[in-house]
C-alpha cells in the first residue's frame, strides 16, 4: 500500500481531545532532558499526555537508546541497528530524578535483543544509580520480554525495584499482529517468575491497549490471565495510531466502557487499576501509594 492509498485516520472523540498546558514547566522539563541527553518514552512513542507531565515536572526515561530491535504494528518508537550502551547514561538518569525531585520515578527502554542479557544489566546500573542520588524514590521499571531470560530477570530484580511493568499490550489473538516478536504467554510468564521470585516482596504491573478490534470476553480473559500470573497492577488505556504506518485505530472505546472494566478487574483482586481513555503505562504513575519501607 502506498502512502495516497493509506486510509486517513479517524477524527477523535470529544473525550480525547486535549487542552496543551500553557504553563513554562514543559520548557524547563525539556531544557533539562536536552542538557542531560536523555531519552523519554513521552516523545519517542509520541504520547499524548507528554505536554501535561513535562508541564508538571515529570517524565518516563528511555535507557539504553531510541532505536528498537523489534517492529511492534502499534509503536512509534524508531526500529533500526541500536548504537552501543553509553556507560554513563544511568548517572545522567540519576542526576535528572534528583534536579526533577522525583518522588516516584519510571524507567522504561527499548527492546535490546542484540544484547546477550537483553540489556537487563544497564537496567540494574540505572536503578542503583538512581537510588543513589535518591534513596528514598520508588523505582518502578517498564521492561521487554528479555526473551524470557531467567538471568536477564533476576539481574533487574537483584537491583530490588519496587514494581516491576511489563506490558501485555493486546489480547491473545491479535498479539501475533500488534508484536509479532512477543508472544502473550511469554508476557504471562516473565511477570508470573517476578512473583515466584520476589512474592511481596515487590508489585508487578501490565498494561493493555484497547481499539484494536478485541472484543469484551477477550478483554476480561486478558485479565484474568494476568491475574493468573499474580499481576498486581493494571493499566487499560485507548490505542492511538501514532501514524499512518501503524496498525489503524478500530474502535474508540468510551469514558463508561473504561469504567466497566475498572470495575470488573478490581473485582478479579487488582490492588490498583487505572482504566481510561488517556490512561498510558506511566501516567499517573505515582497515584498508587505503595507502602514501600527504604
Amino acid at each position: 500500500m502506498t502512502t495516497t492509498e493509506l486510509k486517513p485516520r479517524p477524527r477523535l472523540p470529544e473525550w480525547l481531545r486535549i487542552t496543551l498546558p500553557t504553563s513554562d514547566g514543559f520548557a524547563r522539563t525539556r531544557g533539562l532532558l536536552d542538557e542531560l541527553k536523555l531519552h523519554t518514552v513521552c516523545e519517542s512513542a509520541k504520547c499524548p499526555n507528554h505536554w501535561e507531565c513535562w508541564s508538571k515536572g515529570t517524565a518516563t526515561f528511555m535507557i539504553a537508546g531510541d532505536r528498537c530491535t523489534r517492529a511492534c504494528g502499534f509503536c512509534a518508537v524508531s526500529t533500526a541497528k541500536p548504537l552501543a550502551l553509553e556507560a554513563d547514561e544511568p548517572a545522567r538518569v540519576a542526576e535528572a530524578t534528583r534536579r526533577m525531585k522525583l518522588k516516584h520515578v519510571v524507567i522504561t527502554a527499548v527492546a535490546r535483543d542484540d544484547l546477550k542479557d537483553g540489556g537487563a544489566e544497564h537496567f540494574r546500573q540505572t536503578i542503583e544509580k538512581v537510588r543513589e542520588l535518591n534513596p528514598k524514590i520508588v523505582i518502578e521499571v517498564l521492561v521487554p520480554d528479555f526473551n524470557e531470560s531467567d538471568a536477564s530477570i533476576e539481574n533487574v530484580l537483584n537491583a530490588n525495584p519496587h514494581v516491576f511493568n511489563h506490558n501485555l499490550e493486546t489480547v491473545r489473538r491479535l498479539t501475533p499482529s500488534v508484536r509479532h516478536r512477543a508472544t502473550y504467554d511469554r508476557s504471562l510468564t516473565v511477570l508470573k517468575k517476578v512473583k515466584e521470585k520476589r512474592g511481596e516482596t515487590i508489585y508487578t504491573k501490565s498494561g493493555v491497549m484497547l481499539g484494536l478490534g478485541e472484543r469484551e470476553e477477550e478483554v476480561l480473559q486478558a485479565m484474568r490471565d494476568l491475574r493468573a500470573s499474580n499481576c498486581d497492577i493494571l493499566t487499560l488505556g485507548q490505542y492511538l495510531q501514532p501514524s499512518l504506518k501503524h496498525l489503524p485505530v478500530i474502535e474508540f472505546v468510551t469514558p463508561e466502557k473504561f469504567a466497566e472494566y475498572k470495575v470488573r478487574a478490581e473485582e478479579m483482586g487488582f490492588v490498583h487499576v487505572a482504566s481510561g481513555p488517556m490512561v498510558r503505562s506511566s501516567y499517573h504513575a505515582d497515584e498508587f501509594s505503595l507502602p514501600v519501607a527504604f
